[in-house]
C-alpha cells in the first residue's frame, strides 16, 4: 500500500506542476491528475510557435557590416568595375561614353530605387505581380530595426536593419540595366539610354524582381531558387540585350570595319574589379556573416576559375591561341553563371557550373553571333543571357538541400521538379523581358529617337554626345 501511495503521489506532484505553470486550481483527486497528464500531451503536440517579430534587438552587428561591406563591393562592380571592363572593349572615341552611362545608372536607379522602385520590388505585394507603393520614399524602411512582413510572417532578413537590405537590394537595381548597355555599345543616344534605363528598371527589373524576391511573388511562391541573381539580373537584362541588339541595328561598318578593343588593359582591369566585386554580389546574399556566405564565396570562386579555364582552353583548341580578352570573357560568364546557384551547390557543383559556362557562352559569342550576324556590341547577351540561362537551369540540377535547408535538391539529388521549376520560371523571364524590352525600345525610337546619326557615330559618341575626349593627343 505504501508503494501505492508513493505512486499516486509522484503522479499528484507531476499534476500540481503543470497546474501551477497554468495557473488553474484543480482538485487533488484522480481526475485532476488526469488532466494534467492530458495537458501536458497537448503542450508537447502543440503546433510550432509563430516566429519571433524582429526588433532593434535583433540586429546583429556582425551581420549588418557584413551586408554593409557587400554593399559597397556590388556598387565597385558598377563603377569601376563593369565601366572599365565595358570601356576597354570599345573603340577609343567611346570609352567616355561607356564610363558615363555606367555613372549616370549609379546616380539615376539610385534615386528611383529610393523614391519608388524599392517599394515595387519588396513592397507589401499585390496579386503576386508588383509590391505596392506604401514604401516608397523609404516610408516604414527602419535604418534600425529589421522588416517584418505581417502577410506571411516571414522577414527578408531578420538580424539586419531594413535600409541594410534596401541598400543592398539597390547596387543589384544597379547594375542590371548597366549591363544592357553592352549590347548597344557606340551607338545609342545619352538622352534615350537614359529615358529607356529608368523606363526598363521600373516597368522589368522592379516587377521580375518582386516575382522571384519578394514576399509572395509567384516565381517566388513556384519554388524558385535564385540565391543572387541569375533570373532577376542575369537573363532578365542579358534576354533585353538582345532585344536592343535587335532593334538598334548593327553599328557602321560593322563587322568588316569594327577595330578591336582599344584598351584590354582597361577590361582586364574590369574584369578583375568584377571578381572582386562579385563576392558581395553573391556571398552577401546570405544576408548574414556565416556558413552559407562561406559557401556561396567558395562557389563563386571556384565556378569563375573553372569557366575562365575552360574559355581559354577553347580558344586554344579552335582558334590556337588562348587569349586575354577570352580569359577575362570566361571568368566573366563562370561569375554569370554561379550566381543563382552559389548558396545551393557543393564547391564540385559549382566547377560543373563554372565548366558549362565558359563552353555555352563561347559558343553562343564565337558561332552563333558571326552566323546570324546580330551586333552585341560586347556580348551582353552571349555571357549574361546564356551564361545567366544556364546557371538557372543548372542550379536546378546541382541544388542540394545539404548545402541550404532553405532551397530544394535538384535532379542530380533526385528531385526533377526542381529542374522543371527553374525552366519554367526562366522562360516567363526570357518572354516578359524580350517583349517589354522591345515595347519600350520602339516607343523611345518613337518618341526622342533611340541611334545617333551615322556622322556622329562615325565621329564617336564621347564627342558627339558629351563634348569630350578620353585620350589628348600631344602634338
Amino acid at each position: 500500500m505504501a508503494a501505492i501511495r508513493g505512486a499516486w503521489l509522484r503522479r499528484w506532484l507531476l499534476a500540481l506542476s503543470v497546474i501551477g505553470l497554468s495557473g488553474v486550481a484543480y482538485a487533488q483527486t484522480d481526475g485532476g491528475a488526469v488532466a494534467a497528464v492530458a495537458a501536458v500531451a497537448t503542450a508537447t503536440n502543440a503546433a510550432p510557435a509563430a516566429p519571433a517579430v524582429p526588433t532593434a534587438a535583433s540586429v546583429n552587428s556582425g551581420d549588418t557590416a557584413w551586408v554593409l561591406i557587400s554593399s559597397a563591393l556590388v556598387l565597385l562592380m558598377t563603377i569601376p568595375g563593369l565601366a572599365f571592363f565595358y570601356g576597354g572593349l570599345v573603340r577609343r572615341k567611346n570609352v567616355l561614353s561607356i564610363l558615363m552611362q555606367c555613372f549616370m545608372l549609379m546616380c539615376l536607379i539610385s534615386l528611383q530605387w529610393v523614391v519608388f522602385g524599392y517599394s515595387l520590388s519588396f513592397g507589401p505585394d499585390v496579386k503576386g505581380i508588383i509590391g505596392n507603393l506604401s514604401w516608397a520614399g523609404l516610408k516604414h524602411v527602419s535604418f534600425d530595426t529589421p522588416h517584418w512582413d505581417v502577410a506571411t510572417a516571414s522577414s527578408y532578413a531578420g538580424t539586419i536593419p531594413h535600409q541594410t537590405f534596401m541598400i543592398f537590394q539597390m547596387m543589384f537595381a544597379v547594375i542590371t540595366p548597366a549591363l544592357i548597355l553592352g549590347a548597344f555599345a557606340e551607338r545609342m543616344k545619352f538622352s534615350a539610354f537614359c529615358v529607356f534605363s529608368l523606363l526598363w528598371a521600373t516597368i522589368v527589373y522592379d516587377p521580375v524582381c518582386h516575382w522571384v524576391w519578394g514576399k509572395s511573388g509567384f516565381l517566388s511562391n513556384m519554388g524558385t531558387l535564385d540565391f543572387a541573381g541569375g533570373t532577376v539580373v542575369h537573363i532578365n537584362a542579358g534576354i533585353a540585350a538582345l532585344a536592343a541588339a535587335l532593334v538598334m541595328g548593327k553599328r557602321v561598318g560593322y563587322p568588316d570595319k569594327i577595330s578591336p578593343p582599344h584598351n584590354l588593359p582597361f577590361a582586364v582591369l574590369g574584369a578583375g574589379l568584377l571578381w572582386f566585386g562579385w563576392f558581395g554580389f553573391n556571398a552577401g546574399s546570405a544576408l548574414s556573416a556565416g556558413g552559407l556566405a562561406t559557401c556561396a564565396f567558395v562557389a563563386t570562386h571556384v565556378a569563375t576559375a573553372a569557366a575562365g579555364l575552360t574559355w581559354a582552353v577553347m580558344d586554344w583548341m579552335i582558334n590556337k591561341r588562348p587569349t586575354v580578352l577570352g580569359v577575362i570573357s570566361g571568368a566573366v560568364a563562370g561569375l554569370v553563371a554561379i550566381t543563382p546557384a552559389s548558396g545551393f551547390v557543393t564547391p564540385l557543383g559549382a566547377i560543373c557550373i563554372g565548366v558549362g559556362a565558359g563552353i555555352l557562352p563561347w559558343i553562343f559569342v564565337s558561332i552563333v553571333k558571326p552566323k546570324f550576324g546580330y551586333d552585341d556590341s560586347l556580348d551582353a547577351f552571349g555571357v549574361h543571357g546564356i551564361g545567366g540561362l544556364w546557371g538557372a537551369l543548372a542550379t536546378g540540377l546541382w541544388a542540394t538541400k545539404a548545402v541550404n535547408s532553405a532551397g530544394n535538391d535538384g535532379l542530380f539529388y533526385g528531385n526533377p521538379a526542381q529542374f522543371l521549376i527553374q525552366l519554367k520560371a526562366s522562360l516567363i523571364t526570357v518572354v516578359y523581358a524580350f517583349v517589354v524590352t522591345f515595347i519600350l525600345l520602339k516607343l523611345v525610337d518613337a518618341v526622342i529617337g533611340l541611334k545617333v546619326n551615322d556622322h556622329e557615330e562615325r565621329i564617336g559618341l564621347d564627342l558627339t554626345q558629351h563634348r569630350e575626349s578620353g585620350y589628348t593627343m600631344l602634338d
